[in-house]
Order: C-alpha cells, then sequence, then structure tokens
C-alpha cells in the first residue's frame, strides 16, 4: 500500500513538473507589436494634425522602414528575425520600383527611426536621405493557448509527451502605411492577415508556438505585399478620377514620362494597339 501511494506521489510530482504544462496555468498569451499611430501621435495631448493637399513632385523618392516598438510594445522576436523584416521590406520596395513615376526607393534602417519619432523623425529621414514618400511597416501578433478536455492525459508521463491537449491560436496582422511627408497626408494604406489554429502535446507546446508565429509572419507578409499591388492600382485610379485630391508637379529636368497622367496614356495606346493586333489576325 505505500509503494503504491508512493507510485502515485512520483508521477503527481512529474506531471507538476512537466515544462509548458498549460493544465496548471489556465491558458497562456503572447504579444509583440510595433504601432503607426503609436510612433506619428506618441503624445495623446498633442494636437491633431491636420493634413493639407498633397504635392506629388515627379519622379518620388521613397523611403520604407519598419516602425520601431513603442513604449509598450514587445521589443523583440525569434520568430520574426530582422533578416525576414529586410526580405519583406525588399519585397514591398520591388513593388515601387516597378512604378513608372518613382525616381529610387530606399530601405531605411529601423535604428534611424526612433520610438515615438512622430513627424519630426520623418522630416528628418527627409532632409537626410531626400524621400518625398515614407513607407511604414506596422506588425500585431496575438498567441493564445487554452486547455482542453483531454489535459487529464497530463496526469501520466506518456499522456504529457503524445496527448495534443493544447489548443493554440495564432493571429497576425501587418499594416503598410503611405504617406506624404510634407503634407502629412496619408496616401494609402496595405493590410496582411493571417490565423493559424492547432493543437501541441505539453511537452512541445512552446515549440510549436514558436513555430506558429514565425508561420504566422510569412503568411501575413505574403497578404501584405499582395494586398500593396491592388491598393497601388487603386491609388493610381483614384488620382485620375480625383485630382484635386492630389497635385501633380514635375521636378526640374523631369520630362513627365513616367507621370501619372503619361502612364495612363500609355495604358489607353497599348489596350488600343493591342485591339487593333486582334482585329488583324481575324
Amino acid at each position: 500500500m505505500t509503494s503504491r501511494i508512493s507510485s502515485l506521489f512520483v508521477v503527481g510530482a512529474l506531471a507538476l513538473a512537466l515544462p509548458g504544462c498549460a493544465m496548471w496555468s489556465g491558458g497562456s498569451r503572447q504579444h509583440q507589436s510595433s504601432s503607426v499611430v503609436q510612433f506619428l501621435y506618441p503624445d495623446k495631448d498633442q494636437p491633431f494634425i491636420v493634413p493639407s493637399i498633397p504635392t506629388l513632385r515627379l519622379p518620388l523618392r521613397v523611403g520604407v522602414a519598419f516602425v520601431p516598438p513603442g513604449q509598450h510594445g514587445y521589443q523583440s522576436s525569434s520568430s520574426f528575425p530582422e533578416a525576414r523584416k529586410s526580405e519583406l521590406l525588399r519585397q514591398i520596395a520591388g513593388e515601387f520600383k516597378a512604378l513608372p513615376f518613382v525616381q529610387s526607393i530606399e530601405v531605411i534602417p529601423t535604428t534611424y527611426l526612433r520610438p515615438g519619432g512622430g513627424f519630426e523623425n520623418l522630416d528628418q529621414l527627409r532632409a537626410l536621405m531626400g524621400i518625398d514618400v515614407a513607407v511604414l511597416i506596422a506588425y500585431d501578433q496575438a498567441q493564445v493557448t487554452n486547455d482542453t478536455a483531454w489535459t487529464f492525459a497530463y496526469w501520466t508521463i506518456i499522456g504529457a509527451y503524445v496527448v495534443p491537449a493544447q489548443k493554440n491560436d495564432t493571429h497576425t496582422l501587418t499594416e503598410a502605411v503611405v504617406y506624404d511627408i510634407a503634407s502629412r497626408k496619408l496616401l494609402f494604406r496595405a493590410p496582411g492577415v493571417s490565423a493559424i489554429k492547432g493543437h501541441a502535446t505539453a511537452v512541445r507546446n512552446d515549440e510549436e508556438m514558436l513555430a506558429d508565429s514565425a508561420r504566422g509572419f510569412n503568411e501575413a507578409a505574403l497578404d501584405l505585399t499582395t494586398n500593396l499591388k491592388s491598393e497601388l492600382e487603386l491609388f493610381k485610379t483614384r488620382i485620375k478620377e480625383a485630382p484635386d485630391e492630389v497635385r501633380i508637379e514635375h521636378k526640374p529636368g523631369y520630362s513627365g514620362a513616367g507621370s501619372l497622367q503619361g502612364w495612363f496614356a500609355a495604358g489607353a495606346l497599348a489596350l488600343l494597339a493591342g485591339r487593333f493586333l486582334r482585329r488583324s489576325r481575324r
């Protein structure tokens, strides 16, 4: 009898000592984020900046950067390393390089932006790097682990290793906002989202959560670049249909071959040429 009680005591102690056993924690939550709003408007008492009508002087010089985490933001993430951030910045830069009215695009190191730097920080980048437009990237990821009805299996050593009784949810949001620095005007934005659901054993839960985090950032980044292409097309259409919202000027020495108006004219000519060729073949 004494031996049986001792065995039960040992099994219970081992179960309590298992790392990551959510049965005893009642679930957990992890959160990491950066915010464009916190970067541009860090002081709640500061008067809201009323943007003016932007004047885009073509060809544009564009800068793209991740905004730094704010005071309450998560400072680092091994599942969203700097190498992956740099890759995403290059992908976004590639979308802007394809525009005929963009002269250059600069990938700005995050260290050039200070937490809560606001438009004053963007003005400094404008003077330092000669950029006209800033593309600011932010992210937000929340991970939640909850128990399921199968957590009773953790009372056995084998159960903690083989029963996937932890329910994990990972929600990731990335966002690109495009600002004309001089006018403080938001030109357009593009989101990227990901939602991942999974299960894991108590012993492997931390490992699975880290993998879900990396996958979430990758999926949200791909969704962001896809939506950015659509938003760029919508922006060009909006400029054409509502020219009063944005003024277009040419910098000295710029012929205007890559202007927004020129781009639409070239597109129309290409469309007419395509129709003519199809008729000729018939």
